[in-house]
């Protein structure tokens, strides 16, 4: 199989880099990316996501792994895998527009015999009822009789370094029985957890759906509490240490949920829903719950400091941390960008400090200034969004004025220095 089997990775972010580079090991490997800039990095030794370390990625690169913007140099691989992102749009719609376009490039150089794989999160039929048909029409080949199709949902978790891609088991599905078995096969001989092969691509595409809906709504009680408990001047972090006593209690924290993932995946749920004619309505009260998290630590904020006497109006409040989650550089659906947006309707200057976050990135895509080094004034309140091990070294009292606020998003300050926290 080692010798047949030529894989091309399109998408070489977070999931796709990790994914391509292990199959390298086993497999000529090409990845390809519409970005140039991207690839030229890549090529140059170095991921800017760092969930490939540079000693890893020029390893592979000296044993023959490829990165590309060149479409011809794909057209001979013959299982193509799909790692672009699902994003949804400000409506909270699904886009499914990288979808379409990773399809399209597919089309172009797939040929009779290939397999494609999509490894992005979906809702159940989106790979055989949207993705299929536009590789059908552009390469006029027929499916499952010329080409055949999988899925294989990534289970990446950016900036873990414990539970690589390797070490997560991996659900695997084929259009057919038989490339089904092939699939998986392919993917087993890398993935040193294990897989499990799912009856169906439908199949396949909902356990991935629900995995992150499931954990939504978990995050979406528990901050539901923090809201009740918090009205009872009860520490909700408290109450949760003592029911977690319980052998079935499942310890979830409360929290800002964003990245590409638990923030979004609901919602691709919720659509397939009703587009069945179901109203789902717990998966979407909890995308409400948490979707206003950012503004609660905000508004909670602003309380403080008024209780405290200190003047909120053109007052400065500095923001501890600026991705999604903790030591790793990821911005995307970032949800302290609600937090920071709230804060500017108060009228308050705000600084973003984050030693992890690309600031022209963060420009780009939210259009705010964030900074790596931390600033020299002193702030009426500090808010602690992301529990970066860098932080846990600081000393916060240092940053603020004598009388100041200070909300502990992620529990991990000091309670004694803390006015609230979730």
């Amino acid at each position: 199989m080692n010798n047949e089997t030529k894989i091309c990775v399109i998408g070489l972010g977070y999931v796709g880099l990790p994914l391509a580079r292990l199959f390298s090991t086993k497999y000529k490997t090409v990845g390809f990316d519409m970005n140039p800039n991207r690839v030229k990095a890549l090529m140059d030794g170095h991921d800017a996501t760092l969930e490939v370390s540079d000693e890893l990625l020029q390893s592979a690169i000296a044993n023959g792994f490829v990165c590309t913007s060149d479409i011809e140099a794909i057209r001979d691989c013959n299982f193509y895998v799909v790692a672009v992102p699902t994003p949804v749009d400000e409506n909270n719609n699904p886009d499914l527009t990288p979808l379409y376009g990773a399809s399209t490039t597919v089309g172009k150089v797939i040929s009779k015999g290939d397999i494609v794989v999509y490894e992005s999160t979906v809702y159940p039929g989106v790979t055989e009822d949207e993705c299929i048909p536009v590789v059908e029409q552009v390469s006029g080949l027929k499916f499952n009789e010329d080409f055949f199709a999988g899925y294989s949902p990534e289970r990446i978790n950016p900036g873990d370094k414990l539970h690589t891609v390797e070490k997560i088991k991996k659900v695997t599905s084929g259009s057919t029985p038989e490339i089904g078995q092939k699939v998986n096969e392919i993917y087993a001989s890398v993935i040193t957890a294990g897989t499990h092969l799912a009856p169906s691509i439908k199949v396949a595409e909902a356990a991935k759906v629900i995995e992150n809906s499931q954990r939504d709504i978990n995050i979406a009680f528990v901050n539901e509490l923090s809201h009740i408990f918090t009205k009872m001047n009860i520490d909700t972090s408290d109450v949760l240490e003592a029911a977690s006593t319980k052998w079935n209690f499942l310890p979830f924290k409360p929290g800002l949920v964003g990245g590409h993932c638990i923030g979004v995946d609901p919602y691709y749920l919720a659509q397939c829903a009703q587009h069945h004619g179901y109203n789902p309505e717990i998966i979407l009260a909890g995308r409400r719950m948490n979707d206003g998290m950012g503004e609660y630590v905000a508004t909670e904020t602003v309380k403080h400091m008024l209780k405290k006497g200190i003047q909120v109006l053109n007052s400065e409040i500095i923001i501890l941390g600026f991705t999604f989650k903790e030591n790793c550089p990821d911005v995307r659906n970032t949800k302290v960008i609600d937090i920071y947006r709230t804060l500017k309707e108060y009228n308050v200057n705000v600084t973003v400090y984050d030693p992890w976050a690309n600031p022209a990135i963060a420009k780009h895509e939210y259009g705010i200034d964030v900074v790596n080094e931390l600033p020299s004034e002193k702030f009426d309140a500090a808010i602690a969004a992301v529990a970066h091990k860098k932080f846990e070294e600081m000393d916060v009292l240092s940053l603020l004025k004598d009388k100041h606020v200070i909300f502990d998003v992620k529990c991990t300050l000091d309670r004694n220095i803390i006015d609230a926290r979730l």
